[in-house]
């Protein structure tokens, strides 16, 4: 008797680990892979032709120059994707193109903190960071902040941004951490000195402007 409940037991333990096994795999192959965006670099290197061998800059609107094809749009896609949209563009102009492409350098997530805060600016953006969390980084509130009215913009794309906002005063028990949010890279917070009466859900990127200017915060 005993000696099935082991068998039994054994099995069980296995089955759970096999599961285990299958939930690792399966969160390894959904992880989101690194999108390409302005002012990362790419290192072209062809087998057959070295002599079109370059180094690329991704431009502020997307795109890069390649010496044998223009220009092309690359901002948003993996390195894989774009290593296939370079093979099949160069191909117009080189038989049979055997392209190495590898990312040499990236430019690190940020998000952008305005307002009353210590030292407004771009915050590089860690794991799990939260708007509270960032507003930390940048040194936290201003005697004259509203932490009551925190506003958050995401765009959701070119055009059209999401605007949140967040009730962030005494949020210090982890029960109350709900009223904080989660952070994507480029989100932009704007703690207020005043209250802003209206809020729109959604806004135009072009009128986040009247509340914020990122680049007036680039360092």
């Amino acid at each position: 008797m005993r000696s099935v409940s082991r068998t039994i037991l054994t099995f069980c333990m296995a089955a759970g680990l096999l599961a285990g096994l299958g939930h690792a795999e399966e969160g390894l192959k959904t992880r989101p892979r690194y999108l390409l965006r302005p002012g990362d670099t790419l290192d072209l290197q062809y087998r057959l032709t070295p002599e079109f061998n370059q180094t690329v800059m991704v431009q502020p609107d997307g795109y890069i120059n390649l010496n044998v094809a223009g220009t092309i749009f690359v901002k948003g896609l993996t390195v894989d994707q774009t290593h296939d949209l370079i093979v099949q563009t160069v191909s117009t102009r080189l038989k049979d193109p055997e392209l190495n492409l590898v990312l040499e350098s990236f430019t690190h997530p940020y998000v952008v903190v305005a307002g009353q805060v210590a030292k407004p600016g771009q915050i590089e953006l860690k794991e799990d960071m939260t708007a509270l969390g960032a507003i930390l980084m940048a040194g936290g509130f201003t005697p004259d902040a509203k932490a009551g009215q925190v506003i958050v913009f995401r765009k959701l794309n070119e055009s059209i941004a999401e605007v949140r906002v967040l009730h962030l005063s005494g949020v210090k028990k982890t029960a109350q951490l709900e009223k904080d949010m989660a952070l994507q890279p480029g989100d932009m917070i704007l703690v207020p000195q005043d209250t802003i009466s209206k809020i729109e859900h959604y806004m135009k990127v072009a009128n986040i402007g009247m509340y914020i200017n990122p680049l007036s915060l680039i360092p």
